[in-house]
C-alpha cells in the first residue's frame, strides 16, 4: 500500500486499538518494512502462543493476543505474543499526529478541569454533573493518547506529567499499576530514557505506605533492572534506579539482595554501578542496624563485611586491572574505619583497647599490605593491564596511608616496596598522592 495514500489518523486509531486489546504488551521495537514478512513466516512456523513454557496450555485464555490484522495493519504494525512492532516508514508522521491529538486533549482536559473548578464554587448541582461527564471523557482521551505518543517519544515530559495529574486526582491502586506497566514498556526499547525511571519512582512514592505488597512490588522492581542491565550495558540510570529502591527494601531483603547481586557482579567486573549498588546496600545494613540498635548486628556486620572484603581482593588477583574492584575495596575500608573498627570511632587518632580491636586492626594491615605486594609485580611488561593493576594498587595503598598515617604510614615506610610505590606513582603522574601521604606520615614524628 502506498504511504501516501494511509490516512495517519487511521493509523494512530489502530495503534491505540492493539494498546487497549493487549495490556499485557510488555515489548515494542520499530520494524523496517522489509522485515515485516520475516516476522509473518516465524508466527506461522512457531508453536501456538496458548502453551506455556511447560508444553501445558495456559489458562487464562484473555491473556492471549492475536496479531491486529486488515489490510494495512499488516504493512505498519505487527502485533504477536505480547510483542509489538511499529514499521518505522509511518514513525515520524504517526508521532505527528499523536501530538497533535494529545495536544488537543490535553488542552480540553484542562479548559474542563478549570470549569468544574469554578462551576463547583457556585454550587451548580446540574451544570458540575454535567462538566464531569465531559472530564471523564477528556481524561480517557488523554490518557489513550499519552499512551500511544509516549511509545513514539519516551521524553515528552508533557504527556508524562499529564498521567501524573489524572492518576494523582484518582489515586486508585489499578491505576497506579497501569502506570509501571507503560514505563516498563518504554523501557522496553529505551532502556536509558530517565523520564520513564523517574515516572517509575513518582508511582513508588505513591503507593509507598498505602499497599500491603509493596515489598513484592519493589522485588520485581530490582528483577526488572536486571533484566534491563543484562542487556543495556553500562546502564547508570537502571543501576541508580535499583539503588534509590534499596531504602523502600525491609531487612531480610537487603541482604538478599547483597547475597543475590554477587554472581552477577563477579561476570560484570568493569560495570562500577553494580558494585555501587552492592555498597548502598551495605551502607542501609548499617543505617539498620543503628535503627534497630541490636547488640548482636555488630557481629553480623562484621562477617558480612569480612567475606565482600575477601571476595573483592578474589577478583582483584583474578581480573587483573579493573579499577571498579579497586575503588569498590575503598569503599569496604571506609566502611570498616568509620563503622564497624573501634566503636565507631575514628582508628587514625586513637589507640586499640581491647585485644579483639588489635586482632582485627592487625590482620586488616596484614591482608591490605599483603594484597599491595602481590599486586605491585609486573611479570609482563607488555601487558598493559598488569601495569594499571600495580598502579591501581599503590594508589589504594597510598590512599589508606593517608587514612591511617599511625598504622600503613609506619608499614610502608618499612616495606621493601617503599621506593617502587614512590616511582608507580610518579609515572602514573599522581607523585601528589605521594607527597599528602608522605606529609601525614611525617606529622606523626613531628
Amino acid at each position: 500500500m502506498n504511504e501516501a495514500a494511509v490516512d495517519p489518523s487511521h493509523l494512530l486509531i489502530q495503534l491505540e486499538d492493539i494498546l487497549e486489546s493487549d495490556p499485557h504488551i510488555d515489548e515494542v521495537g520499530f520494524i523496517h518494512p522489509t522485515q515485516f514478512a520475516v516476522f509473518s513466516e516465524e508466527v506461522h512456523s512457531s508453536p501456538s502462543s496458548s502453551f506455556g513454557a511447560n508444553g501445558s496450555q495456559l489458562e487464562d485464555e484473555t491473556s492471549k493476543s492475536e496479531p491486529v490484522r486488515d489490510h494495512s495493519s499488516d504493512t505498519y504494525f505487527w502485533h504477536n505474543d505480547h510483542k509489538l512492532g511499529i514499521s518505522t516508514l509511518v514513525l515520524v508522521r504517526l508521532y505527528r499526529v499523536a501530538k497533535d491529538a494529545f495536544m488537543d486533549s490535553y488542552k480540553r482536559y484542562r479548559m474542563l478541569s478549570n470549569s468544574q473548578f469554578k462551576k463547583n464554587e457556585r454550587l451548580d448541582d446540574n451544570a458540575s454533573m454535567c462538566s464531569t461527564s465531559f472530564l471523564d471523557v477528556a481524561e480517557i482521551e488523554v490518557m489513550r493518547h499519552s499512551r500511544a505518543l509516549l511509545l513514539l517519544s519516551c521524553d515528552f515530559g508533557t504527556a508524562w506529567n499529564s498521567r501524573k495529574l489524572i492518576v494523582s486526582k484518582k489515586p486508585l491502586f489499578p491505576m497506579f499499576m497501569d502506570e509501571l506497566l507503560l514505563s516498563a514498556l518504554v523501557l522496553s526499547y529505551s532502556p536509558k530514557s530517565e523520564r520513564a525511571w523517574s515516572h517509575r519512582r513518582w508511582v513508588i512514592k505513591m503507593i509507598a505506605g498505602k499497599c500491603a505488597n509493596l515489598p513484592e512490588i519493589v522485588k520485581r522492581e530490582s528483577e526488572l533492572v536486571k533484566k534491563i542491565v543484562e542487556n543495556s550495558k553500562m546502564n547508570y540510570r537502571a543501576w541508580n534506579h535499583r539503588c534509590w529502591l534499596v531504602s523502600y527494601m525491609a531487612e531480610s531483603q537487603v541482604l538478599l539482595e547483597l547475597q543475590s547481586s554477587r554472581d552477577w557482579a563477579a561476570l560484570h567486573v568493569a560495570d562500577n554501578s553494580c558494585f555501587h549498588y552492592r555498597a548502598r546496600l551495605l551502607a542501609q545494613m548499617i543505617e539498620n542496624s543503628r535503627h534497630n540498635k541490636d547488640p548482636d548486628s555488630g557481629g553480623e556486620l562484621r562477617r558480612i563485611w569480612k567475606e565482600e572484603l575477601d571476595w573483592d581482593a578474589m577478583l582483584i588477583r583474578q581480573y587483573v586491572g579493573r579499577e571498579s574492584l579497586w575503588l569498590h575495596r575503598r569503599f569496604l575500608s571506609l566502611l570498616w574505619m568509620k563503622h564497624l573498627a573501634i566503636d565507631d570511632q575514628s582508628i587514625s587518632s586513637h589507640s586499640c583497647s581491647r585485644s579483639s580491636e588489635i586482632w582485627d586492626l592487625t590482620m586488616f594491615i596484614e591482608d591490605e599490605t599483603m594484597l599491595f605486594h602481590s599486586c605491585i609485580i609486573i611479570p609482563d611488561g607488555e601487558f598493559g593491564d598488569y601495569q594499571a593493576q600495580a598502579t591501581f594498587s599503590a594508589t589504594y595503598i597510598t590512599w589508606l596511608a593517608k587514612q591511617m598515617p599511625m598504622y600503613f604510614g609506619v608499614v610502608l615506610q618499612e616495606s621493601s616496596q617503599f621506593a617502587a610505590l614512590k616511582q608507580l606513582l610518579d609515572q602514573a603522574g599522581k607523585s601528589c598522592l605521594w607527597d599528602c601521604a608522605n606529609a601525614s606520615c611525617g606529622s606523626l614524628h613531628v
